[in-house]
């Protein structure tokens, strides 16, 4: 078999964007998947602006623009006292911002949106079913063990991009160390085809709650049908077990404490998970390659982990593209050396300052912190500072600039 030039492991959002951008730089570059077929997992959803601009530059963002929720506004509520605390308005960042909102668009939807492209390439394969078991690299590739559904192959890549999660099989392998944290609540995900805008006119497409025992992301997204659905994101309780969490009588029970109504809530999904903040040694050993939750992982809070994905996805295309065709393989390092600094500098830094200000009990610290919120967002020019860091346009500025 003739040797796949570029492999990338993992056919989640960071894989598939990685993928195509290769591909749109003239790379061949085949993706393995160890799932059967596209898994709608009920992760992230939110695709900031300097994101849809990457996917705008890639053919894509026109095609998913109207299948997602648009979302301008997003807020910050006291749950405590059930009052609106600040908003922010990414219409106002019209005309620094090419899409000045939020596109509310899953990404289990956005990797098959990819996918279907890929059908029409020679260049631009997927293949589920295969699963990563051994890798050795010389100076000239790697030779990547693949388990199949036909059975045991060996292939022989250039490089190999781990884009394949928090539990990487790629930077396991290659023995990188995943430094950081492990928090020690849990974190539940329950959606519900129940309109929250019937019972709190307070609401935008995406809310942050404050609460010092109980906060929670609320936000909106398509799924399946035109209802939609409202997607909670909140914090187990100390000594909550996973399998109590999920009691059908649990989930109806926390739902009615965060918006009491009348009969039952019609629970779409529930999920439980553990959270961390990690950054791995490197993104580059050698010709092995990390991006995604395969480099970094933070809390959800903001919706930053998707989108730092996808810009690690979009900055290592170009530099690898620039590689195959002839330029140093130092772009790589210098790959390594932006985008780790994105990732701890910025995204782990704002999401973990993001679940203190959601989380924080000191009635004094949350009033200070609300008062805060509120001068930023009544201030224009200071409004408009916080969204570009929110939406990491500041994260991918100063990692660009880094040499």
């Amino acid at each position: 078999m003739p040797p796949v030039r570029i492999a990338i492991v993992g056919a989640g959002p960071v894989g598939m964007v990685c993928a195509l951008a290769l591909r749109h730089r003239g790379v061949p570059v085949t993706v393995f998947e160890k799932e059967l077929s596209p898994v709608a997992d009920q992760r992230a959803a939110s695709l900031h602006p300097p994101t849809l601009e990457m996917l705008d530059d890639l053919g894509v963002a026109q095609r998913i623009l109207p299948l997602g929720l648009v979302s301008t506004k997003y807020r910050f509520h006291d749950r405590v006292r059930g009052v609106v605390v600040a908003e922010f308005d990414l219409d106002r960042m019209r005309g620094e911002f090419r899409y000045p909102f939020v596109l509310q668009y899953e990404q289990y939807k956005l990797t098959a949106t990819i996918a279907a492209q890929s059908v029409k390439s020679r260049n631009f394969e997927v293949r589920f079913g295969h699963c990563l078991t051994g890798l050795r690299q010389d100076g000239e590739g790697v030779d990547l063990k693949i388990a199949s559904p036909n059975g045991a192959e060996r292939l022989r890549a250039t490089y190999v991009i781990g884009c394949d999660g928090g539990r990487s099989t790629v930077r396991r392998l290659a023995a990188i160390p995943f430094v950081g944290f492990t928090y020690p609540e849990r974190f539940i995900k329950i959606a519900t085809s129940f309109d929250f805008g019937t019972v709190n006119a307070d609401l935008v497409l995406r809310n942050y709650f404050s609460d010092p025992y109980e906060w929670c992301n609320l936000f909106k997204v398509r799924g399946e049908n035109a209802t939609g659905l409202w997607r909670a994101i909140l914090p187990l309780s100390p000594g909550e077990d996973d399998a109590s969490a999920l009691l059908p009588e649990r989930i109806e029970a926390r739902l009615q404490t965060f918006f009491p109504k009348a009969g039952p809530y019609p629970a779409a999904y529930a999920n439980v998970y553990g959270v961390s903040q990690r950054v791995a040694g490197t993104f580059r050993k050698g010709r092995l390659l990390l991006a995604g939750d395969a480099a970094h992982v933070n809390n959800p809070i903001g919706g930053m982990g998707m989108n730092g994905g996808i810009h690690d996805a979009v900055n290592l295309a170009a530099k690898l593209a620039d590689v195959i065709h002839g330029a140093d393989d130092s772009l790589l390092d210098l790959y390594d050396r932006q985008r780790r600094h994105a990732a701890a500098e910025y995204i782990q830094a704002q999401t973990i300052a993001n679940k203190r200000l959601m989380e924080e009990r000191d009635p004094a610290v949350r009033e200070r912190n609300f008062a805060e919120l509120r001068r930023i967002a009544d201030d224009p020019e200071e409004s408009r500072r916080y969204m570009r860091r929110a939406a990491l346009v500041d994260s991918l500025q100063t990692a660009n600039a880094v040499t």
